[in-house]
């Protein structure tokens, strides 16, 4: 969050000039300092889709949610969460207009239901949250897939109207701006079918072991396009073994 004040800082933009904050979503990697960075700019206001709204408001079952998912390391990853107040939060709902007349959101949901992306319209750039998957260094884009909300039919869909709206580039939370919009949207679908299909085939057997050997495959492979250590220190933080149970959840319900 500091980094983030800095570098607007850096540009301009005082802590009474932020008009809008725009969140893709709520998972705390992406939101878990809204309540912060209200503070620092008081005229900021919140956006993120309806669904999203109260757990900004009153994140106790969120961050609840969270530390199932991350354990011990919760509160060393994300810190404090602190809410946001419900008078600085405009709620978003399909077809309605977004934060300002140039970024229109649009519903991208998969990685998570509420999920949310905005297209700038004067240039085509999608900012894509986690939609268009994560991209780490010049590897392969990789699915964020955690539990519980993953929809995979969802984000076949998304990856498709993706397509139809045709932008520029596409900006990842994790992490860049890229051009080659079709070649990683499609990459990305290949690699979600490939890990549910290889999910459904391990829950069919009874081998639960496959979530740590995808890890390690995972971590093996993005290795030599960003060292041992960047790859460790991702991964450790966002495991690929969660992914795999994201799908193996999403599969038990979703036969």
């Amino acid at each position: 969050m500091e980094r983030l004040v800095d570098e607007l800082q850096a540009l301009g933009v005082g802590p009474r000039d932020l008009q809008h904050i725009a969140l893709t979503h709520i998972h705390l990697d992406h939101a878990g300092a809204t309540g912060d960075l209200c503070e620092v700019f008081p005229n900021a206001t919140v956006h993120v889709q309806e669904d999203g709204a109260s757990h900004l408001v009153d994140p106790e079952r969120l961050v609840a949610s969270t530390r199932r998912t991350f354990g011990d390391a919760h509160d060393r990853l994300w810190g404090e969460m602190k809410p946001v107040p419900a008078d600085r939060i405009q709620a978003w709902r399909s077809g309605e207009p977004g934060p300002c007349p140039e970024l229109r959101p649009v519903a991208t949901p998969g990685h998570i239901a509420h999920h949310v992306a905005y297209l700038d319209e004067r240039d085509g750039m999608l900012f894509a949250g986690d939609a268009m998957g994560i991209v780490l260094s010049d590897g392969p884009s990789h699915p964020p897939t955690p539990p519980p909300a993953v929809d995979l039919r969802a984000w076949r869909r998304t990856l498709d109207e993706i397509g139809e709206i045709g932008p520029e580039r596409f900006g990842a939370t994790h992490f860049g701006i890229h051009g080659d919009v079709d070649t990683r949207r499609e990459q990305l679908q290949s690699r979600l079918d490939a890990l549910e299909a290889r999910v459904r085939t391990a829950l069919h057997a009874g081998d639960e072991e496959d979530a740590r050997r995808y890890n390690d495959e995972i971590r093996e492979e993005f290795a030599p396009f960003m060292g041992e250590d960047r790859v460790g220190a991702y991964f450790e933080m966002f495991s690929a073994a969660v992914d795999w149970a994201g799908v193996a959840f999403y599969l038990k319900r979703n036969p």
